[in-house]
């Protein structure tokens, strides 16, 4: 990870997806960095390493492992990044707000995850994800619990273009479905930790049975994601209250959101065509019941 090739406003987002690979002590001593006040390019490696109560090397060891060349290049990365207007957006609900800084602390924190979500976002991976998405003959989608709802929005908007998609969110139903798919089938796993087990062994039989596999997920070291051959990652800091399902799911709703009209562009004129037929049904439907 160097400053030359990546976009600031995915320094915060790429630290936070190593967390998980963390020790308690290493994690300890990234989180002093960022709940640092004051803090700049200047502070030495000796101040850092006292105020987390760990050796220079562990430091050092610790930015490498994050994937920065050094100490150094760490610091400059989270100085910069921690100047950004997006970076500040985040701020920690408490017992003692107001319904004004409630709702401007949600809408700041799914901003931000929309924001760092898009600087994350490999294009690569979205256009192959959209031309699977386009030419499978079953699409099959495997999410429990939020997840599950995720997987049945975007399900929703893909039928109203004449794009048919299968939900499961029974772990039973997973592996009957993936037993099922083939080489021309894809098998779209959600999971915001990227560790649900059912969908993790649902896209595993899936790879088996010769599908192609999609991950969206929080982060792209996940057990989830190192299965699957395309990844597509979104991105929110949490907190005590909301955790970071609240914001992540805003996030990923976003990138479902693209890939629909990613995948209706692929056909633009058969998209417009059964969107019409099925919402002429809704319409002729609403009519009979005098709604």
């Amino acid at each position: 990870m160097t400053l030359s090739s990546l976009d600031l406003k995915a320094v915060g987002p790429r630290i936070r997806m190593m967390m998980p690979h963390l020790t308690p002590l290493e994690a300890k001593v990234v989180e002093t960095v960022f709940g640092r006040r004051g803090f700049d390019d200047t502070i030495p490696l000796k101040q850092i390493a006292e105020e987390a109560g760990v050796s220079e090397a562990m430091v050092v060891k610790i930015a490498k492992k994050l994937g920065f060349s050094g100490y150094r290049d760490f610091r400059t990365a989270v100085y910069e990044y921690s100047r950004l207007p997006t970076a500040e957006m985040h701020q920690e609900l408490s017992a003692d707000d107001s319904s004004a800084e409630i709702v401007q602390k949600v809408f700041r924190t799914s901003i931000q995850a929309l924001e760092e979500t898009l600087a994350i976002l490999d294009m690569e991976d979205f256009d192959r994800a959209a031309d699977l998405l386009y030419r499978a003959k079953n699409r099959d989608f495997y999410g429990v619990g939020g997840s599950a709802q995720i997987a049945r929005d975007v399900s929703h908007k893909f039928l109203r273009i004449g794009i048919r998609a299968s939900i499961y969110d029974d772990s039973h139903m997973m592996l009957m479905s993936a037993s099922l798919l083939g080489a021309d089938d894809v098998a779209v796993g959600f999971s915001h930790s990227g560790n649900t087990s059912a969908v993790i062994d649902a896209i595993q039989l899936a790879r088996k049975s010769g599908a192609r596999t999609l991950a969206i997920t929080n982060y792209d070291n996940s057990p989830l994601a190192q299965i699957a051959d395309i990844v597509l990652c979104s991105t929110a800091q949490g907190s005590p209250l909301m955790g970071e399902n609240a914001a992540a799911r805003i996030a990923q709703l976003n990138i479902l959101d693209a890939l629909f009209v990613a995948v209706a562009q692929r056909d633009y004129q058969a998209a417009e065509r059964n969107l019409g037929r099925t919402m002429s049904a809704v319409t002729s439907k609403r009519k009979d019941r005098g709604t």
